[in-house]
This record gives C-alpha cells, structure tokens and sequence, in this order.
C-alpha cells in the first residue's frame, strides 16, 4: 500500500469511526509555533497553568512524543448541541453538556489505531486528547482543518469552532495536506464581546483574563476586577465563539455522548445554588465538569448574580 493509499485508508476509517474531518501532516518540529509558544510563555499568558511551561521541545516535536513519528492525524469531532441549557441557570459551557470529550475522543482514536493496524500492519502510535503537550490546533492548522481564528481556536467555513480536536501520531509515511487560508478578515467581534479583554491581540488569549480559565483552572479567589463581568459563566465561556459569524454554519452534533444532560438542562438557579457535595457527584459523572470540583463550582456561584 503506498502513502496515498494509506492515506485514503486513514480518512475513511475516521470517518468510520464518526469524526467530522481528517487531515495530515508530516511529523516535524513546529518551528513556526516555537517562537509565539515562547513569547506566550513569557508574557505569563498561561497563568498558573505550569504544566504549559514543561516539555517545550516535547510540545513542539511530536517525534519527541512517539519514537519515529512520521504523520500527526488531525481529526474533529463536532460537539455543537442540538438544545442548550435553559435560560435561567448559571451557564456551562455547551462543550461540557455531556460525557467527557477527553474520554469520547480517546476512545475512538483507539479503535482507529487498531483499524490502521488491521489494514497496514505493524504500525506504532499514540492518540492525544488535550492530556499530553501536542500542540493540537497548530497540527490541525497545518493539515487543512481550519485556521487559527483571533479567539485563538480553529475555525472551519464549513462547521464554525464548536468541535474537539484530536491528534494520532503514528510512525508511517502518508500523503500529507496542506493549510487552508485565513478567513477572519477584518472582523473582531470576538475581540470586541469578551467582557474581560482577554484577547489581547489576534490569535494572543492572555488566560489570566478569560473567563474559562478564571472559572476552571484558577484555583484562588476570584480577582476583583473581574467579578463583575462573569456574565452568569460558572464553568467554562462561550462568549467569543457564540458571536463569531463563522458559527452561523454550525450544526448538531450526532454523537449521542455530547447530549445534554438531563441535570444541565433542566436545573435552574435554585436547583444549582442548593446542590450538595453528594449530588454534584452524582450529576457530574463522568463529566468535563468534573475538573472544577465541588469547591470550585459554589465558589463560581457565589460571583455571578442570580436574575
């Protein structure tokens, strides 16, 4: 089987497997990303995030990760909901509506690898789900999925950026794609609705400011100066995707994990403010919402304003 065939192969078993879009890219260093990575690094943009400062090399050279690495698979899976959450409860981000995309998105990449292996043979492999240092976007970038809109997430003309990506590094040769082009133009409505300015130029997120961050990966008090522009978000924000016209093409999703949970969609502010420690368990099983805790998520009620 040559390259273009493999290739062929690898993009149909995606498919099979319900990703949304495949794209390849020839393993190597990602020189063009190295020096924004550094800059990013330094400005202190990650926060207290200090896992994003280990394995820089390891980030940026995915042969680093899997010994003779020659393709990074890129694949999407769209999680845009079909219903959201009702209107008078702290909002949750539409990504953490259902099971865990980290566990969803694993498990498939699993069963490609085992396919390919099936198909080619003895070929060697990881996938990664935002849980190891593979720079996912700039890999989905280089292989034709999208651009890197101002918000800093990969946009698509066809579906928005309501999607998870996921990367599987394998050491075969194929039939790499090339990038598509930017398609942002002059537009900053992203830029100009994030009530925290976290944008602070296009493609640049400083995470001490975003409301994501503040509410999932900070840990501390909430900063004053934030506590006021939370806009109901009690996990994660949509803001900067919800306004960008790309997503005007966005459709539901047909992966019955990302279906709204009964208890997302159904409880209002009463329900939320009143939750206790063992029923927070119970409801976030096996959820995204997981990794904000119990504590965390009573400390994001208490800085929002019930209507």
């Amino acid at each position: 089987m040559n390259r273009a065939e493999a290739s062929k192969l690898v993009k149909r078993l995606a498919r099979e497997q319900g990703f949304d879009a495949c794209g390849i890219s020839a393993a190597g260093f990602l020189e063009e990303e190295a020096t924004g990575l550094e800059n990013w690094l330094n400005a202190g943009f990650h926060g207290t995030m200090s896992w994003m400062e280990r394995h820089f090399d390891e980030r940026l050279d995915p042969r680093k990760l899997v010994p003779g690495a020659k393709s990074v698979i890129s694949v999407v899976l769209n999680y845009f909901p079909d219903e959201e959450q009702r209107a008078d409860a702290p909002k949750i981000s539409k990504y953490a509506y259902g099971r865990d995309y980290h566990k969803v998105i694993r498990g498939k990449l699993k069963r490609m690898l085992l396919c390919i292996q099936d198909e080619i043979g003895e070929v060697g492999g990881r996938g990664f789900v935002d849980s190891a240092p593979v720079m996912d976007r700039a890999w989905a970038r280089k292989s034709g999925l999208g651009w890197v809109g101002k918000h800093s997430l990969l946009l698509s003309k066809g579906s928005g950026s309501f999607f998870f990506i996921g990367a599987l590094i394998v050491d075969i040769e194929l039939e790499p794609d090339g990038p598509t082009t930017d398609h942002c133009g002059s537009c900053t409505a992203c830029i100009d609705a994030c009530p925290t300015s976290a944008i602070v130029a296009p493609t640049v997120v400083d995470s001490n400011k975003c409301i994501s961050y503040l509410t999932i990966e900070y840990k501390g008090a909430l900063p004053s100066e934030y506590q006021e522009k939370m806009e109901d978000w009690v996990y994660g924000c949509d803001i900067c995707q919800d306004v960008c016209p790309w997503n005007r093409f966005s459709t539901p999703h047909s992966e019955g994990d990302f279906n709204i949970r009964d208890s997302i969609q159904n409880n209002d502010w009463e329900t939320w403010e009143e939750i206790t420690h063992e029923l927070w368990e119970e409801i976030t099983k096996g959820s995204a919402m997981r990794r904000v805790g119990f504590d965390g998520f009573k400390r994001n009620l208490g800085f929002i304003k019930k209507p």
